[in-house]
Parts: structure tokens; sequence; C-alpha cells
């Protein structure tokens, strides 16, 4: 629960992936709006993507894989398709890596500057650390970053409480399928590509005002 708050103090909230951009030029605008662009990335980079890689990184941890968790890491970062998703991911990846040794997490000898690529690697390792079963781990990573994004949400377009706790009812199920997918995909068919979060955070790079930092 400690790892999945939105307390957690990692500078999430702060961060919107591209959705400032997307009810600026109005394609989200509405409950609706909004509820269906999360649905699709939940279908695309959630599942294909975030909670494969998560799940390698634990096990990298598990068998204190360096080499492992660097490969999965630079995956993941090379699937980030704009300059402010790769310094959402690294920004928030120090961060991360500054709060676990804070909190006393038994960090590997020289891995630091590895954990510190992607916030994913520490979230695997403070899980492989204080023993959270994977599958456990994998759902309360899924619903972080599904929560923060309604916020984000809620603040930008902008949404009352009870349409963001709606949407958070709405996509719970299939959330909690996605992460089950994830979990059983097989390296060849990790990979997911979303053009539309993409062009949404390039041009959030320069947009005229903003709240978040992408």
């Amino acid at each position: 629960m400690q790892l999945c708050s939105s307390a957690l103090p990692i500078g999430g909230f702060t961060y919107s992936q591209g959705l400032e951009f997307t009810v600026e030029c109005q394609w989200v605008n509405s409950e609706d709006d909004l509820r269906e662009w999360l649905l699709d990335l939940i279908n695309t980079n959630l599942q294909k993507l975030e909670i494969p890689l998560l799940i390698r990184m634990a096990k990298a941890c598990e068998l204190k894989d360096e080499l492992a968790l660097k490969h999965w890491s630079d995956i993941l970062l090379a699937y980030r398709e704009s300059s402010e998703l790769r310094s959402e991911e690294s920004n928030r990846g120090r961060a991360m890596t500054r709060l676990l040794v804070d909190l006393g997490v038994e960090i590997t000898k020289g891995w630091q500057p590895v954990l510190a690529k992607t916030q994913t690697a520490g979230f695997a390792l403070a899980a492989q650390q204080w023993a959270i079963p994977i599958e456990k781990a994998a759902h309360g990573f899924a619903w972080a970053w599904l929560e923060n994004l309604v916020i984000s949400g809620v603040k930008l377009v902008p949404l009352g409480q009870v349409s963001g706790q709606r949407i958070l009812r709405d996509l719970a199920e299939p959330l909690g399928r996605a992460v089950v997918v994830g979990m059983s995909l097989a390296d060849d068919d990790i990979g997911s590509s979303s053009p539309a979060l993409a062009y949404a955070s390039s041009k959030h790079e320069t947009q005229y005002t903003r709240l978040f930092r992408s």
C-alpha cells in the first residue's frame, strides 16, 4: 500500500503523460472521453509493456542479475517515444532510488545507476525486498498509474470527484484483466505503440500554458 500511494514522494502527481495536451486540443473533454483514453492505454501500453517489464525486473532483482535489470530498463526507456516521457521515467527513477535508500532498502552495491534509469526498476526492487508477491505488486503498480491519471484528468477537464470515482470503478475490471494477461506474455510478445500518446506528449513540450511537467 505504501508503494501504491500517491503520497509516495517521487513526484508522480506532477505528470499527466500527455493528457494535458489532449484536453487542450479537445480530444478529451468529458468523463466518457477520459474513460476511453485510459482504457485504450490499459489495453496497449499497460498490458503489453509496463506489466511484462515489471515482472522481468522483479525477477532480475530476485536473482540479483544486474545485467538483466539493465536490459529490461533500457527496453522500457526505448519505448518512451518523447523526450518528456523519457525524462519523466528517469526523474522518477532517481527519486525512487533515493527514497529506497532513505527507507533502508538493501540495494546491491553499484546498482544505483541502473535503478535510477526507471521508476519501474525501483518499484520492482522494493516489492522483492519487502516480500510482496509479484501478482499483488503488479496490481498495485497498475492501480497507482490509473489513479494518478484519473486525478490528473479530474483537474484538467475539469471533472467532478464523482466522475473520477466512476471512471475508477468502470476501469477496475479491465485493469485487472490487463495485469493477468501482461504477466503471461512471452518476451517476444512484449511491445506497444501508442501514436496518439506520443503525439500528445510531444506537443505538450511546447504547449503555451501547462500545469504538469509532462
